[in-house]
């Protein structure tokens, strides 16, 4: 079922990890929707019980989340930024969520902003989704094989995926573990 709000449904990747997760959370379970969009994931997790705060570039957009969120008597925390000039608070949450998004500067300041015991849930495309004749084609906003999870090398891989049907996708899901030192 697509959201009314956001005209996309959010991942089942990102929702059924969000359930599977909460139990292991620390409250208020802090999560960070990155790229959040008009919040179609962060609706999801803001109904869910979390915590949620989200970043866009897009202003418009950062809006519309809020204010759907507030509609449906939920909170969003959101902020329009660059991530490029304004960094993310460095182990401020319990999770990271990424989804069909790709910033490959931003890895570092994902891993940092996990506190420790944390976790990043990420899903995007690969670059076999060429193949498929949708979604991004751009070198820049596809993944590698094997790259996302080189991307969170040192942290406990809970559960990594590469799919090429109906989308070709990397999902990944990474604890910080108490004991990685950067």
């Amino acid at each position: 079922m697509s959201d009314q709000s956001t005209g996309d449904p959010p991942s089942p990747f990102i929702v059924e990890w969000a359930i599977t997760l909460a139990p292991q959370l620390p409250a208020p379970r802090r999560v960070l929707d990155v790229a959040m969009g008009r919040g179609r994931h962060a609706l999801a997790l803001a109904d869910l019980g979390y915590q949620v705060f989200g970043v866009d570039l897009n202003l418009d957009a950062v809006t519309t989340a809020i204010g759907e969120a507030e509609r449906r008597g939920l909170v969003i925390r959101g902020w329009c930024a660059d991530l490029r000039a304004s960094p993310l608070p460095r182990a401020a949450f319990h999770a990271v969520v990424v989804a069909r998004y790709l910033q490959r500067d931003l890895f570092h300041a994902l891993r940092e902003a996990v506190t420790p015991g944390g976790f990043v849930v990420y899903e995007t495309f690969t670059v076999h989704q060429r193949a498929l004749g949708t979604g991004p084609t751009s070198p820049d906003h596809l993944l590698e094989p094997g790259e996302l999870r080189a991307r969170f090398e040192g942290f406990e891989i809970v559960f990594d995926e590469e799919v090429r049907a109906p989308q070709a996708v990397a999902r990944l899901v990474a604890c910080k573990t108490e004991k990685l030192k950067f």
